[in-house]
């Protein structure tokens, strides 16, 4: 199986002053605005690193969802949340961790056998093997 799917973004002006806004394929995003301020500075619009947390974890999530399957297990519900870490390092800007954390409940799920199905989740996520950050995994089962 082989699939492509495109975003794309448009800039224009200098890297403070200049103003950029990203579309993805699908028009879940379309033209939404981002730039220095909603990077660096906390201001509203959007930026790469928490787009990239948001595909991440979705993907983590989804790859899961198809181990549990393996496994005989049906999430009732699951909520992962990425926090992506950007450090200027000596040659540049770099994304340098990802940290996933994981809620699940999973009827029939015990707490080892869940905590290894998510660790081979976090390792086989194609957004995973993309990444060349350090990327951590807090998953728990709730009741």
């Amino acid at each position: 199986m082989h699939m492509n799917k495109f975003g794309k973004a448009v800039w224009q002006g200098g890297i403070k002053d200049g103003k950029g806004a990203i579309s993805t394929e699908s028009g879940a995003l379309s033209d939404y605005p981002y730039g220095f301020a909603s990077r660096f500075e906390g201001q509203p619009g959007t930026n790469p690193e928490e787009l990239v947390g948001a595909a991440h974890a979705g993907c983590f999530t989804m790859a899961l969802s198809l181990i549990l399957g393996e496994a005989k297990l049906v999430a009732e519900k699951m909520e992962t949340r990425a926090d992506v870490t950007l450090e200027k390092l000596a040659d540049g800007f770099s994304i340098t961790a990802v940290h996933l954390t994981l809620k699940a409940r999973i009827p029939g799920a015990d707490k080892a056998t869940f905590e290894e199905l998510a660790a081979k989740a976090k390792a086989n996520c194609p957004v995973s093997k993309l990444l060349k950050a350090t990327i951590t995994l807090d998953a728990t089962l709730e009741a």
